[in-house]
């Protein structure tokens, strides 16, 4: 009875955990690009659900444990790059774009290996430069709500240092109980608890193409896709990459016009479900993953009353939670981005550009950061001398200047290391 309820308890973790962590993350960027409050419960109502059913079918399809997520880089580069020309709509065109983009990713195994090969110190410091705003709210909280801010943050301290994986929803419930005191919602109407979908037409202009849906692709890529799929190949798994591209990009399209930004592989919660902690036989840890998938979908159905909670809550409070959720993650973006000091120099203009938050012609910094950094590594790529009695057309193909470090991060880059463990899936990873 134990063994069969291990990977169901695993999954309910999982789920619990990955919502609790990240939720105000998506809530503060569908807010930022536009959504009002009830539009925004529908997005976080619809990725839920698109999630949940992604992996399930994912888990019971293939057998392997492929933990579903909404991307929480992509949230914060709505929260970065602000609302589009032309608004909401707009956005939501965006979304659809993105899911689109990933579908393709997922048919044409060139085009993902394409956005894998994207500089890993460039992407790092893409990324990097997308969360510094959020993550710099919780020193702002501590300054202009110290009696508030400050018993969130040393909740999360204290459980980072005993029990990390609930630091972020420990420092969530003190969050909450602070709101109760110093803003109770009173006047708010039931209906407005309840989930409902909200739908939207979708529109598009060139620059929310250009500035928003191929960043927010790229972001969701590089920093969750290739990742996750990096956490299951260290625990011994082989899964289908472009079976998963296709299932979450399809979860995103039917996400999108209800204001769900983008549905994706989970990158850090993964391990939740595909260590031995799910399961001690990795043949059944596949479970755990459905679980999770299921027990999100159930969670979403709080999206009303989470909503309001934010919607009571002070914005800095709200956006101070999120920047303690992705700390780890700007943690190991820097990481990643400065590794390497061929490419550093690179991986900081990026990092600078982006976070800047500049828009040009109205196309915003995340995208212009990967330009640039792009650019410097081109421009100042290093060539070694040659012999001393050889020319430098003739320097050797193997003393040739080495390509900067692959998209593919290690798995304990992402999460605490465990021992891989696992027979490997039946699919590779081209399919």
């Amino acid at each position: 009875m134990a063994g069969r309820t291990q990977p169901v308890l695993a999954g309910m973790v999982t789920a619990l955990v990955g919502f609790a962590s990240s939720f105000t993350v998506v809530l503060a960027g569908l807010r930022a690009a536009g959504a009002s409050d009830a539009q925004a419960a529908s997005g976080l109502l619809a990725l839920c659900v698109a999630c949940g059913l992604a992996a399930a079918w994912l888990g019971v399809r293939h057998r392997v444990p492929m933990s579903v997520a909404w991307s929480t880089p992509g949230a914060a580069l709505l929260v970065a790059t602000g609302p589009p020309p032309g608004g909401w709509p707009v956005a939501v065109g965006a979304f659809l774009v993105s899911g689109l983009l990933i579908v393709a990713a997922g048919l044409f195994p060139p085009l993902g290996r394409t956005v894998a090969a994207i500089p890993k110190p460039v992407a790092g410091a893409m990324l990097a430069g997308v969360l510094l705003p959020l993550c710099t709210a919780p020193v702002r909280a501590l300054v202009e709500l110290p009696a508030v801010a400050g018993p969130v943050v040393v909740a999360w301290l204290l459980l980072h240092r005993f029990a990390r994986r609930w630091a972020v929803p420990g420092a969530l419930l003190v969050a909450v109980a602070a709101i109760a005191l110093t803003a109770p919602p009173a006047g708010l109407a039931v209906g407005e608890l309840t989930p409902s979908v909200t739908l939207t037409a979708p529109a598009w202009n060139a620059s929310a193409l250009v500035g928003l849906a191929l960043p927010l692709f790229l972001v969701t890529m590089a920093a969750q896709n290739v990742p996750g799929m990096a956490v299951l190949a260290g625990y011994g798994y082989r899964p289908p990459f472009g079976a998963a591209l296709r299932a979450t990009g399809l979860a995103s399209l039917l996400a999108a016009p209800a204001g769900g930004h983008a549905v994706n592989l989970a990158a850090i919660t993964a391990a939740l479900a595909a260590g031995p902690d799910a399961h001690p036989d990795p043949d059944r840890r596949w479970v755990a993953s459905v679980t999770a998938g299921i027990g999100l979908a159930l969670l979403g159905l709080g999206a009303g009353v989470a909503t309001a909670l934010v919607a009571v809550a002070p914005p800095i409070l709200i956006e101070a939670v999120a920047g303690l959720a992705l700390l780890g993650a700007l943690a190991t973006a820097l990481a990643s981005a400065v590794t390497d000091p061929a490419t550093r120099e690179a991986a900081v203009v990026t990092f600078v550009v982006t976070a800047s938050g500049v828009t040009l012609v109205g196309v915003g910094g995340a995208f212009w950061g990967l330009v640039a950094g792009c650019l410097m590594l081109l421009l100042f790529r290093r060539r070694p001398p040659a012999a001393p009695n050889q020319p430098a057309s003739e320097v050797p193909r193997s003393e040739a200047p080495v390509d900067p470090l692959p998209a593919v991060p290690r798995p304990e880059a992402l999460a605490e290391p465990l021992p891989a463990a696992g027979r490997p899936g039946s699919d590779s990873l081209s399919s």
